[in-house]
């Protein structure tokens, strides 16, 4: 991506206070769960190319929130020398390459040109589609949700009868199995990345 470019991450997952007394103290118990937070939620870590007339956003589901794997995103889909602008997390200091400004989030949500806003409407748009339509989203499928919502965002100026037909171009002669679908054939991959 060239430009003016948002880094921003979002965590998917139930709240705790709503999850059974007896499986949040387990999972309290076992460590898996403090309270809260994003600890036992699935990470999404989006880039999106500021555009007046059409943004563009590439999302990807991370397995852990490291340095690493947000900077090999980084590198992936912004040209060096970029201006980015993230929040204030840690993994987003010290990107020599590229001119970064970040807001903090405990003081202000925009200063000026420097927000994250265009990906909070994303995640936005993100969620209610998971809570929403599809209710109960395993964790291997994600990343496919997470694709599809991406292709309607970034194809949202193009009209139904459009969208449709490239769909179907896309999809016609190809077939998913149960056992792909369901995750049961041992194969990690999900049946978008498949084809």
């Amino acid at each position: 991506m060239i430009g003016a470019t948002e880094v921003d991450e979002t965590f998917i997952g139930g709240k705790v206070k709503n999850m059974h007394l007896m499986k949040k103290i387990r999972k309290q118990l076992q460590g898996e769960i403090k309270g809260g937070g994003w600890v036992g939620k699935a990470i999404v870590m989006g880039v999106l190319q500021r555009n007046k007339q059409d943004s563009q956003v590439r999302p990807v589901v991370l397995a852990e929130l490291r340095k690493t794997d947000t900077d090999e995103h980084l590198k992936n889909n912004v040209e060096a020398g970029e201006k980015i602008y993230t929040d204030e997390a840690q993994h987003y200091k010290y990107l020599p390459d590229y001119a970064n400004e970040f807001i903090d989030h405990s003081e202000a949500y925009v200063k000026g040109a420097v927000h994250v806003n265009g990906l909070e409407n994303f995640w936005c748009l993100l969620k209610r589609s998971l809570a929403g339509t599809y209710v109960s989203v395993e964790p291997f499928h994600l990343q496919a949700y997470v694709d599809e919502q991406a292709y309607r965002f970034n194809n949202r100026k193009s009209t139904p009868a459009q969208r449709f037909a490239d769909v179907m171009a896309n999809v016609y002669g190809k077939r998913v199995t149960w056992n792909d679908l369901t995750g049961k054939d041992g194969d990690e991959r999900t049946p978008i990345e498949k084809w």
